[in-house]
């Protein structure tokens, strides 16, 4: 039953993160046009400042329920660069350089690279 309430707040937080993440996007993307995906930067940055804010703010005694809720439901559908963010300041301060660098250029070039196979295997399928 635990588990149920757990997801029922990562469900709750992901629902208006998603929301947030368009509304944000969109809006920000009009209001300086197309000449850059602006929209998706600022909520990637207002993501990555969120979650380095709450994540000290959890690291005190707060139910793990509100932790689901901010960090993994409305963090997680704003943007995953968030959590990307905060995994590296984390190695960063942990003093695993050489981790950082790697997870940094792991995830860049692995999800670009994914992107462009998924686009080029749906253009030989579909053509």
């Amino acid at each position: 039953m635990k588990s149920l309430i757990l997801l029922l707040f990562i469900g709750t937080g992901g629902f208006f993160g998603a929301i947030s993440r368009y509304l944000i996007a969109t809006y920000t993307q009009k209001l300086f046009g197309g000449f850059f995906p602006v929209g998706t930067l600022s909520v990637n940055v207002l993501g990555s400042f969120i979650i380095g804010f709450a994540a000290m703010y959890f690291s005190q005694t707060i139910q793990p329920e509100y932790k689901a809720l901010v960090i993994t439901g409305f963090l997680g559908a704003l943007t995953t660069f968030s959590t990307f963010s905060l995994e590296n300041v984390t190695l960063l301060q942990d003093g695993e350089f050489s981790k950082a660098v790697l997870n940094i250029f792991l995830n860049v070039t692995l999800t670009l690279a994914a992107t462009i196979s998924a686009i080029t295997l749906f253009k030989r399928v579909y053509g």
